[in-house]
């Protein structure tokens, strides 16, 4: 009798890129930019971080996610993940060596080009391991990063409060580790196939997904398709998977919360700047850093244990939680006790994560690894066009240019409406299939596949 055998394929481009992952998200300097940016080592002022260099971020941030969202597909990931090892050693050669505003928007750029890039870190594995290992592998990354923030911020944290450690060597720490990322994202075996433009042909005797991998040692099949099918065949998807209500709530909903969350997670360490001021006294950016990291696994992690008919309720719990986003918000802003916002803002990183937890396993629900992508890029990319279109009137000096207690106003606003508006909804909804004599259905399963 044959005996079956062990398939461990998977193993060494899933250690080589968590290995990678772990490097680069080791960036202790992180938690201490905005101290870092006003200290005596840039001599920056508050308008101009603020106002002037932050936004750049996220504009770049915007231009590239398109282009690389295309590109990391056409050249099979590892390209991309290289070109983002590159931006990230880019962005701390600018912190460590460059002065003054325009050298430091170039690296806010760099930065952007590094975060663009993590389409084809998130991407890549699901190119190179077979279905069956999805999960497991999936866990793995995730895992990975979030230690990485973690241990990162930790670390930051225990140097400046122990060792008394500036905040350049913090810097110089981030450029290291980034460094070796990038020197273990070399060794990374260059995938077969990819979503769109490599995709496996449809005879292949694996269609379950239409996006895996067979064996390694049996041929591989592809199918390449060329630019303007590649385009037509997306905006076909989108089509079809925005035209579904559900899915087009829930997407809405993620849109709105992660354009919010990248507002908040941009500027509060300017707002405890101005609670806290880093050279009139101990600052704990760090540990606030690695707490939220911690709690906002655990919110996410949590989810799996919860039984709820989220197609019932889900509106309801998107919409209380918009609510108490906005409170902790209000309280950033209103509070005078910098413990009282670290404790506001660690609360708000728990909430983040575990209802996009739940968003996103909604959507994944009854869509093709290969159309989940798909949502997941176009929900990202409007996020970040709403933020970069709030960061333009309210943020840059072009528009309002507001200083950051200002900023915590509006932001609080914002979460208030977008609570305003599911839980007003969500009622509606409550109320309309309570006069109806079925239950209602989640419809996302009936979305046609690709």
């Amino acid at each position: 009798m044959d005996v079956p055998t062990v398939d461990r394929a998977w193993i060494r481009p899933t250690l080589l890129l968590c290995t990678y992952g772990f490097f680069t998200y080791v960036k202790p300097s992180e938690s201490f930019l905005t101290p870092y940016l006003l200290g005596p080592r840039k001599n920056l002022t508050e308008e101009e971080v603020v106002n002037a260099i932050y936004p750049v971020w996220i504009y770049s941030y915007l231009a590239l996610l398109l282009p690389v969202f295309l590109l990391t597909d056409y050249l099979k990931y590892k390209p991309v993940i290289i070109l983002q090892g590159l931006g990230y050693i880019s962005t701390w050669l600018l912190l460590v060596f460059a002065n003054g505003v325009p050298l430091n928007q170039l690296m806010q750029f760099c930065y952007g080009i590094a975060t663009a890039g993590e389409i084809g870190y998130y991407s890549y594995i699901y190119s190179i391991v077979k279905p069956e290992h999805y999960q497991r592998v999936t866990s793995y990354v995730r895992a990975t990063t979030l230690f990485g923030l973690f241990f990162g911020s930790l670390l930051a944290q225990l140097l400046v409060s122990l060792a008394d450690l500036d905040y350049l060597y913090l810097n110089v720490i981030s450029l290291v580790n980034v460094t070796i990322g990038f020197f273990i994202s070399l060794f990374l075996p260059m995938p077969p196939k990819s979503l769109f433009f490599f995709a496996e042909s449809k005879d292949t005797d694996n269609t379950d997904t239409g996006t895996s991998l067979r064996n390694q040692d049996t041929p591989a099949q592809t199918k390449t398709q060329g630019w303007k099918n590649v385009l037509h065949n997306l905006w076909i998807d989108v089509k079809d998977c925005y035209t579904n209500v559900v899915l087009l709530r829930w997407s809405a909903w993620w849109a709105l919360s992660t354009c919010g969350w990248l507002l908040v997670i941009n500027y509060i360490q300017n707002l405890w700047e101005t609670i806290q001021p880093s050279d009139q006294g101990e600052i704990y950016n760090g540990a606030v850093d690695s707490i939220a990291t911690v709690l906002g696994a655990l919110g996410a992690f949590s989810v799996g244990f919860i039984k709820l008919n989220w197609t019932t309720w889900g509106e309801m719990v998107l919409g209380v939680c918009s609510l108490l986003k906005f409170g902790l918000l209000m309280l950033m802003y209103w509070t005078e006790n910098i413990w009282v916002c670290y404790v506001a803002y660690i609360l708000f990183i728990f909430l983040y994560n575990f209802v996009i937890t739940i968003a996103q396993f909604q959507l994944a629900v009854g869509l093709t690894t290969q159309r989940f992508a798909l949502v997941f890029g176009v929900n990202t990319f409007a996020a970040v066009a709403l933020n970069t279109i709030l960061t333009i009137i309210l943020i840059d000096r072009v528009g309002l240019a507001l200083n950051v207690e200002t900023q915590f106003i509006v932001y609080s606003g914002y979460f208030g409406i977008v609570s305003i508006i599911f839980l007003g909804h969500g009622l509606f909804f409550l109320v309309k299939n309570r006069c109806q004599s079925h239950p209602p259905s989640d419809k996302i399963n009936e979305t046609p596949e690709a």
